[in-house]
């Protein structure tokens, strides 16, 4: 068994996409939207598990304190600046053991995104 996709409903539809192809580089595999439903599908070159995005007016915070998206970043501390430079509030980045490097970010739905 697999992962298969993790669903986000949310009001800031085009943002959670756009939030998605520049800082996790996922791309959209599957687009709804020419179908009359906005709803896409995004995933890495590697063809790994996608993030389904829904457009539901009224979800204005998808996020969970206690539920996390993780994404290996290729350099941590450049993406932190990038998040931060477009008002996002990238938390400090914490390395618990030496090995290990990650921060948080809410997404424009509110999701936490750790990036690695």
């Amino acid at each position: 068994m697999r992962l298969c996709h993790v669903t986000i409903q949310t009001e800031a539809f085009e943002d959670e996409i756009k939030f998605f192809e520049k800082f996790a580089d996922l791309t959209i595999q599957r687009d709804m939207r020419d179908m009359g439903r906005n709803l896409v599908f995004l995933v890495d070159a590697q063809g790994g598990a996608e993030i389904e995005i829904i457009e539901k007016p009224g979800a204005h915070d998808s996020g969970n304190e206690n539920l996390s998206i993780g994404f290996v970043a290729e350099d941590l501390d450049i993406l932190r600046s990038e998040l931060a430079k477009d008002g996002f509030e990238p938390s400090d980045i914490v390395s618990p053991m030496p090995s290990v490097r990650f921060f948080f970010v809410r997404d424009p739905a509110g999701v936490n995104i750790q990036f690695m």
